[in-house]
């Protein structure tokens, strides 16, 4: 399950200092974040190129917006496209600040969030 340690790191810090309660779950080929029981956003890193990608859950208006990003990618799942959910590449989230702008994007849409079913 390849996935970027630091990455993470950055992402565990980031949620610490916003004194965010979180978990964390194997799973989409890497480490997924759950706030509140909810998919928040996960890092893993992709087979094909050797990126790594940070998922990202977003509002159907930060979803939009997103798309027009030269960063971000729908998350394409076995042919599908995950409406709501986003891969920013690498360079979408080099510094601390890029990374801190996705987490509030998944911190602002999680409590609208639908929990999946069990």
């Amino acid at each position: 399950m390849p996935y970027n340690e630091a990455l993470l790191n950055r992402i565990r810090e980031i949620l610490a200092d916003k004194q965010v309660a979180f978990s964390e779950k194997k799973m989409f080929s890497g480490i997924c974040i759950m706030v509140d029981d909810k998919m928040f956003c996960a890092t893993h890193t992709d087979k094909k190129t050797g990126e790594d990608v940070l998922l990202c859950r977003l509002s159907p208006e930060d979803y939009a917006a997103a798309l027009e990003n030269n960063d971000c990618l729908p998350m394409d799942f076995n042919g599908k496209s995950m409406k709501g959910y986003v891969y920013v590449t690498e360079n979408g989230f080099r510094t601390n600040k890029d990374l801190s702008h996705w987490i509030q994007l998944c911190l602002d849409f999680n409590p609208l969030a639908k929990k999946s079913k069990k």
